[in-house]
């Protein structure tokens, strides 16, 4: 890489279903959460990572490999946790699913995605983040009794715009 070499910021992430995804979005926003329409709802599988754009093309082949012999699997999404004190956020938990994406990140984060991250893997989806208490704990037992399923299909990347919202560049199937 050279200092001129143009940057970006991708991640690789589950998108939550429909109708999940926009009702759990909409709870964000109604909880106060400045980030609810600029970060779709997903399961993380690559944090936030900076690339060069000119890897895009190696990186997506690395996605498709790993996506062609990945199964297709089942996530349920059931009641809330939180990681306070140490991070203030308020999370949907993964009560079906865990092991398989646990073992789809590490495959996604292998090869040219290999990084170290900064806390354990634990798949969630966020709901509350970076607000107030009474905010976290209005989330928190909002959705204590939240109940959904639905079937992976795939995964997508996501670039982050100079906007500052994340939008999905392109999915990758499974079907191992």
């Amino acid at each position: 890489m050279t200092p001129m070499t143009p940057m970006t910021t991708i991640g690789v992430a589950i998108p939550i279903a429909e109708p999940y995804g926009s009702e759990l979005q909409k709870f964000r926003a109604e909880f106060g959460d400045p980030m609810a329409a600029s970060i779709p709802t997903h399961v993380t599988l690559l944090p936030p990572t900076e690339i060069a754009a000119t890897d895009l093309g190696v990186i997506d082949e690395h996605l498709l490999a790993v996506a062609a012999r990945f199964p297709r699997f089942r996530i349920r999404l059931r009641g809330t946790a939180t990681f306070r004190p140490i991070s203030p956020v308020v999370f949907v938990p993964l009560a079906e699913g865990i092991s398989s994406c646990e073992v789809l990140q590490s495959q996604v984060r292998s090869g040219p995605l290999q990084i170290d991250l900064r806390f354990p893997y634990h798949p969630h989806v966020t709901v509350a983040h970076d607000l107030d208490k009474d905010a976290l704990d209005r989330a928190y037992d909002a959705l204590s009794e939240y109940d959904c399923a639905f079937d992976v299909e795939y995964f997508s990347r996501y670039e982050h715009g100079a906007d500052g919202v994340w939008r999905p560049q392109r999915s990758f199937p499974l079907a191992g």
